[in-house]
């Protein structure tokens, strides 16, 4: 089946999230109660809301926001494969939206057209979805499930595919990478830095680095997935 997905039709994209404030301190009265709420099972003695906020609010879309999508392209010439990346990437998360909607209405915006990420079905996509909702922003077809039969969505998940019917366990990509001996490259963060890089060191162009990162893993796993050669580092080209 993979080897009939078309490149020139798929998106490959992956997402960077922080919380919606640093500190815990700094969240308002009605928004930490509505915290501690949806956490209160995860709340122990050693396990303070403070911490749980630190560790979680960023991948609650409810508490959280994006900083940066990254997507990547695999383009096919006489030559070889090609990976080329692009990055939205903004402060003010109601721009960076609006700009990858733009990018999916101009060109992914017909039944025939894939989106894919890793875990994406899980965390991505929904987290997309439930941002552009809260930022008043209406959603592209090829994200609006809603009423869809399944096999009319079109979206493709590596670790979906990876599991194989086996719904018991999380596979990382960094694993899967390392399994299918897929070079990555060192990066000097990792998704447990990116809330700190972007409030503490405000480096958000760091993170959109490390995110384009995860997108070439991505796509890179996907080609050994499907049974193709991996593309040349010469034939990534970054934003």
């Amino acid at each position: 089946m993979l080897e009939k997905v078309p490149f020139e039709k798929t998106l490959f994209l992956d997402i960077e999230t922080v919380p919606q404030t640093y500190e815990y301190i700094d969240v308002d009265t009605k928004t930490r109660e509505l915290f501690e709420a949806k956490t209160r099972f995860l709340h122990d003695e050693n396990r303070s809301y403070e911490q749980l906020y630190s560790e979680r609010a960023g991948i609650l879309a409810e508490f959280g926001k994006i900083v940066c999508i990254s997507v990547g392209y695999v383009h096919e010439t006489h030559q070889g494969k090609q990976i080329r990346l692009k990055s939205f990437y903004h402060d003010d998360e109601e721009t960076l939206l609006k700009q990858f909607k733009q990018l999916l209405e101009d060109r992914y915006n017909s039944p025939y057209h894939i989106l894919v990420g890793h875990n994406a079905k899980e965390f991505d996509f929904p987290y997309i979805c439930r941002r552009m909702l809260i930022n008043g922003i209406s959603l592209p077809a090829i994200l609006d499930i809603a009423g869809k039969k399944p096999w009319e969505i079109s979206h493709l998940d590596t670790l979906e595919l990876w599991k194989f019917g086996d719904y018991k366990a999380y596979t990382s990509l960094a694993l899967l990478c390392h399994v299918f001996n897929i070079p990555t490259p060192k990066d000097d963060i990792s998704g447990a830095d990116v809330s700190r890089v972007y409030y503490e060191d405000k480096q958000l162009e760091r993170i959109k680095n490390y995110c384009e990162k995860d997108v070439v893993a991505l796509i890179q796993l996907f080609l050994r997935m499907r049974g193709d050669h991996l593309v040349d580092e010469g034939e990534i080209h970054f934003s």
